[in-house]
């Protein structure tokens, strides 16, 4: 099979499209001819040397796909050759063919074409985890998410005001804003021009809101408190802005805020299938419903990976981190702008 390979660790030149060798399933997973993958911020990551895989998974970039089911394992009973899924991925997805542990293989949600199914697993999964299963975001509260135009954050604001929250994004500019906006955002601050701690309490009568999701880190950590209610939740996704910084420990204590940090890559298989199955139970009828869409920005096809990495880290598309906006289209020699 083809499969993208990081002949080195360095810029988006270094992934160079190889002839490899098939995966081979083990008895809990299924093998899945690969329609489509998403391309992640963590793949830029790894390709730089900066975010190994897991030990045991594969070492080709690519942490979500969809496609077709080819062969399953002896203890695989809910699949079978030809469904097609989309899947959560520790690695392996810029590639024609992936094993999978099979609590870790959804439907392709119904009115959700193939392809763009490649775009689901991994915002669906990271957004379910961190916002709803360990910040209790519920209905009635408040929620800010930095990076609204990122993969993440359109995610995070489809499936927050569909639970009935009410949204707040911060993004670098106008047509950005905008994006969020038609998704449904309430309060749209550019942080270049404003301040978004000033935004925040003026929005919400000086309380604050109740759940932030930040990927930015360091510069962000002090405001982020400063922007959140009494019983506030602070959840870290990423570093983007650094990883060290000096916070007042006093206005944690005040108010009794909690501050969680995790990622999904990493996570064991058991947890992993968990939340796998949290989101198809929560999150895919909303899909089905037509409350949430996918929003790609480009589909581009494997042999044109470098050109995805490159653009991804220009900053020239919809977000600041561009999670879930580009598609790698395995089956597909051309590009569909």
């Amino acid at each position: 099979m083809k499969a993208v390979v990081i002949t080195t660790p360095g810029g988006p030149e270094v992934l160079q499209l190889q002839e490899v060798e098939d995966p081979q399933i083990k008895e809990d997973e299924v093998l899945v001819k690969v329609e489509a993958t998403a391309l992640n911020r963590a793949d830029t990551l790894q390709r730089q040397g900066k975010y190994p895989p897991p030990t045991g998974a594969s070492s080709y970039p690519g942490l979500e796909c969809s496609g077709t089911i080819e062969a399953v394992g002896k203890n695989v009973s809910r699949w079978k050759i030809g469904d097609q899924v989309c899947a959560l991925l520790s690695g392996g997805g810029y590639a024609e063919k992936v094993a999978v542990p099979a609590g870790q293989v959804l439907p392709v949600p119904q009115g959700v074409s193939l392809k763009d199914a490649a775009s689901l697993p991994e915002v669906a999964c990271t957004v379910w985890s961190t916002v709803f299963m360990m910040s209790r975001l519920s209905a009635g509260e408040t929620f800010l998410v930095h990076g609204g135009s990122s993969g993440i954050g359109t995610f995070a604001i489809q499936i927050a005001k569909h639970k009935g929250v009410r949204v707040f994004v911060t993004a670098g500019s106008e047509d950005k804003l905008a994006v969020c906006k038609d998704l449904g955002a309430d309060v749209c601050i550019n942080y270049k021009n404003e301040d978004f701690v000033a935004r925040v309490k003026e929005e919400t009568d000086g309380k604050g809101v109740d759940v932030i999701l930040d990927s930015i880190g360091a510069p962000y950590f002090q405001k982020n408190v400063d922007s959140l209610s009494i019983d506030g939740r602070l959840f870290l996704l990423g570093f983007m802005g650094g990883f060290v910084t000096q916070v007042n420990l006093a206005s944690l204590f005040a108010k009794r805020i909690t501050v969680q940090a995790a990622g999904l890559r990493t996570r064991s298989l058991e947890n992993k299938a968990e939340i796998v199955s949290e989101v198809e139970k929560n999150v895919w009828p909303a899909i089905v419903a037509g409350k949430l869409k996918p929003v790609v920005y480009k589909y581009l096809p494997l042999s044109k990976a470098a050109e995805g990495h490159q653009l991804m880290e220009s900053s020239k598309h919809a977000g600041q981190d561009p999670a879930c906006h580009m598609i790698l289209l395995i089956q597909y020699s051309r590009i569909v702008s």
